[in-house]
């Protein structure tokens, strides 16, 4: 027994090193867990005889290997020296295998499995000056920093970073403008591009936003970082692709009203951010995976205290309700009518009349609702003039205030107005969350960057915009035509790197009425997900539901143990299962103009008999359906959606 052990771990020995071995120094090579993706790193000699770093990424399955990322970039440089030509190989790390367990506060998977191979490759420059590699290779995808070793107490500045991302160009891309500074942004709210042609260059200068998805050669892939952390500045992609190169590229020196620098300065180690490579052959794996999260710092310290749950919000069907003390008591009523934890009181809620903020805490701590504030976070990065403002822009008001909060039992704040992803304002996004935790608030930041992992390492955040939302109903005249097809690609891409905060179920018609269906609205508060759930519509309408529609909204979770992807496609149709406990929820969209008829099966769903509570379209948009029946696991869900539709089922045990 003791031989064949021997044995065995000299097999696995031998296979671990055939994963990362060296073929001559100038090609690196890490397998995923299960063999299935293939990164690898090389040095490139160009006709003027110089070297660079080139990686390519590949995926194997059936017998059959296909190239998803081709021959792309690598290389950082430094004010003071460049890491991006004739570099030296130095070494090479042993193989890292990863392989943990943690649990998540927030999103769709609250038990989450951490399985990756980890390459760290060392390379000198022409000075001697080192510069580190660090790959990961998962079972859906890949991901790799720049690292600066060394200890010095000097700032250094990254002025360009090379990396790019070479698509293959024979299929299609749904991807962000970039927006231009504005007085309200950039904040990632412009519409997706909805299945454009690989290589397309953006309708806008500034280039291309975070997460980028893209179908080519039967696979999918999104593009994206994770673990942004004060020491660097978010990124994104440059205007241009030639030929399906997409370069990264900093924030623009006008954003955020020209306050902070472009170009990131940190002293020494200097551990960049990951950028992630999320691949799959069907949608499933990018839906489902958790390498956002996975790469990204663990929280430290007791988090118990963070409670996810659903809101009210006043603002959106009248934007006065944080002025007038009366209304936002009607939204604190709501609340606790529909078993919600919370409700948001929105902008200017310090020049309230008929009572005042710390009352109206009282009021809904005796309903059992908790209060969550909104906050404007300039400072001189914006010119908004909704107010509070400046108090979280000054570290010690900031301080100050929440210790207040606290101790008036406010539970979470919402931060607007950032306008940038400079490396100033991401310290202030990170201070801002450390200072919120201390006094066990949460957080929930609008007109704002996208996620980058910070929900793992500080749980109080709970929710983040970055996405063009339903307030848009009421400020856009493009935006009930678009929102349909945006629904169901913002659940393919933003939604999978973090919590969305877009504010579903708007039934009510404001000044641009809406073409979703009510049954696709209701199917919106399970198909995005995020920690806090605020429902954008009026008390009225919520109380007019019929009492099916209403038991379904007073109990949805916002948090889920495992979510499934059934079946669609971006700009099309979603279909997705979320399970809480031993509850599923399924839940599906269509996106385009024509009726469908579903057929759903869940297989994953464990054998026997269940209740199910279907809600779907009625005759019209404008109504429901409810069918309540047997369910056997191994049947099939059939469903009709009306143009713009969608339905939900609750599936319990009997």
């Amino acid at each position: 027994m003791l031989n064949t052990c021997k044995i065995c771990l000299l097999i696995i020995s031998v296979i671990a090193f055939s994963r990362c071995k060296t073929k001559n120094e100038k090609n690196w090579e890490i397998n995923s867990p299960d063999g299935t993706i293939h990164f690898s790193l090389s040095v490139k000699e160009n006709l003027q005889h110089k070297t660079s770093l080139e990686y390519e990424v590949s995926i194997a399955k059936n017998g059959k290997t296909t190239s998803v990322i081709e021959a792309s970039p690598l290389g950082i440089e430094r004010e003071d020296e460049q890491f991006s030509e004739n570099l030296s190989f130095v070494s090479k790390s042993e193989l890292k295998t990863i392989d943990e367990k943690y649990t998540m506060v927030i999103g769709r998977q609250s038990e989450i499995s951490d399985h990756a191979n980890e390459l760290e490759l060392n390379f000198k420059n022409e000075k001697g000056s080192l510069v580190q590699i660090v790959v990961r290779a998962y079972n859906d995808g890949v991901a790799f920093k720049y690292v600066f070793p060394g200890k010095s107490e000097k700032k250094y500045t990254v002025t360009r970073e090379l990396t790019g991302f070479k698509i293959p160009q024979n299929g299609k891309a749904w991807i962000q403008p970039y927006a231009k500074s504005s007085k309200w942004g950039p904040s990632y709210e412009l519409y997706y591009e909805n299945g454009i042609p690989i290589g397309t260059a953006s309708p806008i200068t500034e280039g291309w936003g975070f997460p980028a998805l893209f179908n080519t050669s039967n696979h999918w892939i999104l593009i994206s970082e994770a673990n942004l952390s004060p020491n660097y500045c978010g990124i994104r992609i440059e205007q241009k692709a030639p030929n399906g190169l997409y370069k990264v590229r900093f924030p623009e020196a006008a954003d955020a009203m020209g306050t902070g620098k472009v170009e990131p300065a940190y002293t020494l180690p200097w551990s960049m951010p990951w950028r992630t490579i999320i691949i799959g052959s069907s949608l499933s794996a990018i839906v489902e995976s958790q390498m956002i999260s996975n790469l990204s710092d663990p929280s430290k310290g007791d988090f118990s205290w963070v409670k996810p749950g659903r809101s009210s919000w006043g603002w959106n069907t009248d934007h006065e309700s944080p002025k007038n003390y009366g209304a936002l008591k009607e939204f604190v009523d709501l609340s606790a009518e529909m078993n919600w934890e919370y409700s948001l009181v929105d902008a200017n809620w310090d020049l309230m009349k008929g009572g005042n903020i710390e009352q109206l805490v009282k009021y809904a701590a005796s309903k059992g609702v908790g209060i969550l504030m909104w906050y404007n976070s300039g400072g001189p990065q914006n010119e908004v003039a909704e107010r509070p403002r400046d108090i979280m822009y000054d570290a010690n008001r900031r301080r100050e205030e929440f210790k207040k909060l606290r101790a008036w039992g406010v539970k979470g704040v919402k931060i607007d107005f950032w306008h940038s992803d400079k490396q100033n304002l991401v310290t202030q996004y990170i201070d801002v969350l450390k200072d919120a935790a201390e006094n066990h608030i949460m957080v929930n930041f609008h007109g704002c960057t996208i996620p980058r992992g910070w929900s793992r390492t500080y749980p109080n955040l709970v929710a983040l915009e970055s996405n063009k939302g339903e307030e848009n109903y009421d400020f856009d005249s493009t935006y009930p035509a678009n929102a349909p097809v945006q629904n169901s690609i913002l659940a393919f891409t933003r939604n999978v790197i973090g919590p969305m905060d877009y504010t579903p179920m708007t039934l009510t018609h404001l000044t641009y009425p809406h073409v979703t269906s009510f049954a696709h609205e209701l199917a919106l508060t399970v198909i995005f997900n995020s920690g806090i759930l605020h429902f954008g519509d009026n008390v009225k309408s919520y109380r007019s539901l019929p009492e099916y529609a209403k038991a379904f909204i007073k109990n949805v979770p916002v948090t889920f143990d495992e979510t499934r992807f059934i079946s669609g496609e971006p700009g099309k149709s979603i279909i997705l299962a979320s399970r809480k406990g031993k509850v599923w929820y399924a839940a599906g969209i269509n996106s385009e103009k024509t009726s469908k008829e579903v057929v759903i099966a869940l297989p994953f769903i464990e054998s026997g008999a269940y209740q199910m509570s279907l809600i779907s379209d009625g005759a019209d948009a404008k109504s429901f359906s409810n069918k309540v029946q047997t369910y056997q696991a191994s049947q099939s869900l059939k469903v009709n959606m009306l143009p713009y539709g969608g339905f939900v089922a609750t599936i319990t045990t009997q």
